[in-house]
C-alpha cells in the first residue's frame, strides 16, 4: 500500500490530478490531510500545526512509561555519557527499539534531535547509564506530549540558516558535533545534528567544518526553490565564531587551515558567487546551540520557542 499527498491552490487542478491518477491506479480519497505515517496534520486558518502526540502516546505506553514523572529538559547539563564499560548491561533489544521510536519522533520534534542522536551512539553495547538518559528523554516526552511544530501563515519568502559547533564534545574520541537549521520565513523547515568525522584542532575549525555542512544543506534549498520560482541569492548563514567567518572569506590557505581536508573549503566558493553570505551572530540568538549541546532549561525554552516547536494548547 502507497499513501500521497497532493496540494494545489487551485481546486480545479486537484480535481484534475484526481481524475487522472484515478485512472492510472485503483486508489481511494481520504479528504484533508490529518494523519500521515504517524504524522498528524491540523490545519487552522492561521497556519497548520504537525505533530506526533498518538505515535508518543504510544510509544511511552509500549515502553511502560506512560506514568511516569515529568522532566523539564530532555538531557541534563552534567550528563556527558561514554561506553560505560564497567556498567551493568541492559536488554539491547529493547534500547534499540526505543532508539528507533525515537529516531522517528524527530521529524516532528527537533528539541529531542541532540539528545536522541547521543543516546543512538550505544546502541552496539548499552549500559543502565545509556538507559537512564533515555528514560529522561521519555520523561520529557510526557511532560510536553502535544508539542509540534508550527507553521504560520502569511511569512515572507526568507531562507535563513544557522550553523554552530560543540567542540571536542565526544567523552570518547573527542570529535566535535555540528549543527545546523533553516528558517524559512517564519518556519523551521530543516535540522542537523552530526558528530564530525574528523578531530578538530580548534574551535574554529569545529565551526568551519559545521558551517561547510550547513552551506551544503543551503545550495540544496535554493535549487529546490528554483523549481517554485524562488530565486535567492546571498541566503544568511549565521555562526558564532568570527575566525571560522574570516577563513570563509579568505582565498589564501595557509599553516592555520592547511590541514582541514579540502571539502570542508567549498564553502569558500559559494561565498564568492554570492549563494550565501556568512554572516555572525551572538551566541544567545544561536539557534542551532540546541542542536550541539545539552542546555540550560531556561536558554532551551527560549530556542524551543523561537524554533517553533510550541504545544498545541499555545496555538493561536
Amino acid at each position: 500500500m502507497d499513501d500521497i499527498i497532493f496540494g494545489s491552490t487551485n481546486q480545479s487542478l486537484c480535481e484534475e490530478f484526481v481524475t487522472n491518477i484515478q485512472g492510472e491506479f485503483d486508489m481511494s480519497m481520504m479528504g484533508e490531510l490529518s494523519f500521515f505515517l504517524g504524522l498528524q496534520v491540523k490545519q487552522l486558518k492561521e497556519g497548520t500545526f504537525v505533530h506526533q502526540t498518538k505515535y508518543t502516546k504510544e510509544l511511552l505506553k509500549k515502553y511502560d512509561m506512560a506514568g511516569c514523572k515529568v522532566s523539564n529538559i530532555p538531557m541534563s547539563t552534567n550528563c556527558y555519557l561514554d561506553n560505560d564499560v564497567s556498567g551493568q548491561g541492559v536488554d539491547q533489544t529493547q534500547y534499540r527499539g526505543i532508539i528507533g521510536f525515537l529516531l522517528y519522533l524527530t521529524a516532528s520534534r527537533p528539541d529531542i534531535m541532540f539528545s536522541v542522536c547521543v543516546c543512538a551512539r550505544y546502541q552496539a553495547a548499552p549500559k543502565q547509564s545509556h538507559m537512564n538518559a533515555v528514560k529522561k528523554i521519555l520523561k520529557y516526552l510526557k511532560g510536553t506530549i502535544n508539542c509540534g511544530l508550527w507553521y504560520p501563515k502569511g511569512t515572507s519568502p526568507t531562507l535563513v540558516g544557522f550553523s554552530d559547533s560543540n567542540f571536542a564534545g565526544c567523552k570518547i574520541d573527542r570529535k566535535s558535533t555540528s549543527g545546523s537549521c533553516h528558517i524559512f520565513g517564519d518556519c523551521l523547515v530543516t535540522w542537523h545534528n552530526k558528530k564530525q568525522g574528523c578531530v578538530a584542532l580548534s574551535t574554529t575549525e569545529a565551526e568551519y567544518v559545521a558551517a561547510g555542512s550547513c552551506c551544503a544543506q543551503t545550495i540544496w534549498l535554493k535549487q529546490q526553490l528554483q523549481d517554485f520560482g524562488l530565486k535567492l541569492e546571498h541566503i544568511p548563514l549565521r555562526c558564532d565564531n568570527t575566525s571560522a567567518i574570516s577563513i570563509t572569506k579568505n582565498p589564501i590557505m595557509h599553516s592555520r587551515t592547511k590541514h582541514i581536508e579540502v571539502r570542508h573549503h567549498f564553502i569558500r566558493n559559494h561565498v564568492e558567487k554570492g549563494d550565501c553570505d556568512v554572516e555572525f551572530i551572538e551566541t544567545e540568538n544561536q539557534l542551532a546551540d540546541i542542536f550541539t549541546k545539552p542546555l540550560p532549561k531556561e536558554r532551551f525554552y527560549k530556542l524551543r520557542m523561537n524554533l517553533g516547536i510550541l504545544c498545541e494548547d499555545n496555538l493561536s
